[in-house]
């Protein structure tokens, strides 16, 4: 069964959530001592390091084609690796990383709506109730619906931002399409390397401005257990396990596996001692809901689109013997 390239994708697209789920509790502890610029580089740094070490069995090959895409490539990575991060990270610092979590998990929804926008395919009827029921989730997470969260610390910042951040991952999910001649090892670990020079000069002209300060020393040796965690596993292998996936199953059906990502985060959270709030499972609930119910209809109808239609001769060669057309 595991030799099957769609439960391959299926166990890969887990493995990417649950590494996720992880990633939002350990990093807003990284954030009290490194800031998002320098996290983003630095995690990025070293899935660089992982994931240019696994092309070396393919000689000089990729190589070549980062130097024929290199700009391209340096964007998607730049969108993907580093606004995304930056975006995502700064939000997290203000919010819950459940709250980080449910909101990612709202991604599939969010593909549809980029479609409509740039590719010009409208949504079904479904997407647009499931995009509106995961909105609502979402708000309902952030405690938007709740009079009580207006007399304690807001998160409705950082929740926006992160919200915001899931535009970029989006566009950069839609360039293992435009780049369906690489290999999926390739596109991950070339849009990295690609976009390491641009993420290296964000994190520079950001402490140059005072929105970010170099961390030192004591703070690395501090954080370097969690640093590698989020740098190999989350920003490397998750990385790659979900353009796998994406691949293999389809990007609608593919991001569809986010919906893990908040019940990862949600458990491992309540593990830790932090209990979810009763806003926060609703929302959850309501967004898992939504997910599930836009999966569904997206794969049928897909099954739909793949069937193939009778042809008009058909008709004609089932007539019984001696029935002609009238002239």
């Amino acid at each position: 069964m595991f030799t099957n390239p769609r439960w391959l994708g299926i166990a890969a697209l887990l493995a990417a959530a649950s590494a996720w789920g992880a990633m939002f509790i350990v990093s807003k502890q990284m954030l009290a001592y490194v800031d998002p610029f320098w996290f983003t580089f630095i995690r990025y740094g070293i899935a660089g390091i992982l994931l240019a070490a696994l092309l070396l069995p393919r000689g000089a090959a990729p190589w070549r084609k980062l130097r024929a895409n290199a700009a391209p490539l340096a964007l998607r990575g730049a969108f993907g690796f580093g606004i995304f991060s930056v975006t995502l990270l700064t939000g997290l610092a203000q919010t819950e990383p459940a709250h980080g979590a449910v909101i990612m998990a709202t991604t599939p929804m969010t593909t549809q709506l980029v479609r409509w926008a740039l590719d010009g395919v409208r949504p079904a009827r479904t997407t647009l109730l499931t995009t509106a029921l995961a909105l609502l989730g979402v708000a309902t997470v952030a405690g938007v619906l709740s009079h009580a969260s207006f007399g304690t610390t807001s998160t409705l910042h950082g929740d926006a931002l992160i919200l915001a951040s899931t535009l970029a991952w989006v566009w950069y999910t839609r360039g293992a399409t435009v780049f369906a001649q690489l290999p999926i090892v390739e596109y991950t670990a070339l849009t990295v390397v690609a976009a390491l020079p641009l993420l290296a000069l964000g994190a520079v002209f950001a402490t140059a401005f005072d929105f970010a300060s170099v961390p030192s020393a004591q703070d690395l040796h501090t954080t370097w257990h969690a640093m590698i965690y989020v740098g190999v596993i989350a920003s490397g292998l998750a990385v790659l396990a979900f353009n796998y996936g994406v691949r293999t199953l389809g990007a609608v059906t593919g991001t569809a596996f986010l919906n893990f990502v908040p019940v990862s985060a949600l458990v491992i959270g309540a593990a830790l001692g932090k209990l979810p709030t009763g806003n926060e499972l609703l929302g959850a609930a309501m967004v898992i809901t939504a997910l599930l119910v836009h999966t569904a209809a997206s794969v049928r109808s897909a099954k739909v689109t793949a069937t193939p239609q009778p042809k008009p001769q058909a008709a004609a060669q089932r007539r019984p013997a001696g029935c002609t057309r009238a002239s």
